[in-house]
């Protein structure tokens, strides 16, 4: 498959307002999360955003703003938008006075973000739980690919709302203080709020995004599915090209689930074989919902960019039989990416690193 690149890339979530803050707030440690009162008398840590002044929409509309400005001049306008959310507008909804719509219109979210960016062209929303940013990654590329777009501009969004967090503690997924990926002892999830902007165009730069693949498995709509582990990177290496031993570092789903974290390290064991380091964004700023995928892209990029890099800092459990990189590997060229997500969603591209040798 040709490639298309990422023209440009821009972050907000709880390290800092852009990658530069984020990779500073990495090597100092990382923030801790805040706090959130779901009930009374209940509440759960979660890695927010700071909250800017105004109502929800109003709030949403800076926050993509700010974020959208970091890709980059001479946005295209024209083009297409994807909007990628899990929680859409839910948030605004805990706000108001009266609201009947119940679930709203899924296009109501991504409206408030294209208005904000007074977007002429075509707007999609995407919105399949946690693959949703990676799934509008792929869409978006095949526009590009397909010559059907110059450019096409991608905004992973996950932000305030009670009724996510409410929604994953009720089921008991979350962790009482902090998660620990792969760790021992680990206790659950440590959700996440962030807003990502990713600017995808058909001309040469650092970063190209591969071969992608969507493999849905609803056997276990709330864990990770082996098999759909292992068909998606199955599939998204031969969309790319590659054989598993091409892959430099593996950019794992690993969110702290005493459960889906086995599942997930046992098929990867069995699908990428010889297994490459594994790189794991989440304890630095948890699983976003619906923009990890562009959230979590955004940082690893910024990371290899920067030199900076999420930092374990807890004890890995050992039967998982697995490690996590403390760094980038010395030999970095094509990164795979997994997502894995409620509704039994599993995605997944190869980042390749152009000016790697």
């Amino acid at each position: 498959m040709s490639p298309v690149y990422l023209a440009g890339m821009g972050l907000a979530c709880v390290l800092g307002d852009d990658v530069p803050s984020a990779l500073a707030a990495l090597r100092r440690g990382g923030v801790p999360p805040t706090p959130v009162t779901v009930a009374e008398g209940l509440q759960w840590p979660v890695y927010t955003l700071p909250v800017p002044p105004g109502d929800w929409a109003q709030r949403v509309q800076h926050t993509v703003r700010r974020v959208v400005a970091q890709t980059g001049e001479g946005l295209d306008r024209q083009g297409p938008l994807f909007v990628a959310s899990s929680s859409l507008d839910i948030g605004a909804m805990e706000h108001a006075q009266q609201d009947a719509r119940l679930s709203g219109d899924l296009q109501d979210f991504a409206d408030i973000a294209a208005a904000a960016l007074d977007w002429q062209g075509p707007v999609f929303t995407v919105s399949t739980a946690c693959t949703s940013a990676l799934n509008a990654m792929l869409a978006a590329a095949d526009m590009v690919r397909a010559g059907e777009a110059r450019e096409a501009l991608v905004i992973g969004a996950e932000l305030d709302n009670r009724f996510t967090v409410a929604g994953f503690g009720a089921m008991q997924l979350l962790a009482p203080d902090s998660a620990r990926p792969f760790g021992a002892g680990r206790q659950g999830l440590v959700l996440g709020e962030a807003v990502a902007a990713l600017r995808l165009g058909s001309q040469p730069a650092r970063w190209a995004l591969l071969g992608g693949a969507n493999v849905v498995d609803g056997r276990n709509p709330s864990g990770t599915e082996a098999s759909a582990v292992r068909a998606m990177c199955r599939d998204t290496l031969a969309r790319s090209g590659l054989q598993p031993a091409d892959i430099d570092l593996i950019k794992v789903q690993a969110a702290g689930s005493p459960v889906n974290d086995a599942i997930e390290a046992e098929a990867l064991r069995q699908g990428v074989a010889p297994l490459p380091p594994l790189g794991a964004p989440k304890p630095a700023n948890g699983p976003t919902p619906g923009g990890a995928g562009a959230a979590e892209l955004a940082l690893l990029a910024g990371c290899i960019e920067g030199g900076a890099w999420p930092s374990v800092g807890y004890a890995l459990d050992e039967t998982l039989g697995i490690a996590l990189s403390d760094g980038p590997p010395a030999r970095l060229r094509h990164i795979l990416l997994n997502v894995v997500g409620f509704g039994g969603g599993h995605a997944s591209l190869v980042l390749k690193d152009c000016n790697a040798a």
